[in-house]
């Protein structure tokens, strides 16, 4: 779990975005996917959504610290 922060605190606000726009698209094509037919692991609907909120959570979190300095 560590390695998910560390390696988006490496990227730059542009790759971030990019990365969120990713992970959304292929937590939509998942949630589609499982709506048609059950996927083998719902697992990977939370671990899709968690990789989401962690992306989300680093860009408020430079956004905040932008607008405090």
């Amino acid at each position: 779990m560590k390695k998910k922060g560390l390696e988006l605190k490496d990227l730059t606000v542009q790759e971030l975005q990019d990365k969120l726009q990713e992970e959304r698209g292929a937590l939509t094509k998942l949630r589609f996917s499982h709506t048609v037919s059950p996927i083998e692991s719902p697992v990977q609907l939370r671990s899709k959504r968690k990789d989401v909120a962690r992306i989300l959570t680093e860009l408020r979190k430079r956004t905040l610290n932008t607008t405090s300095k």
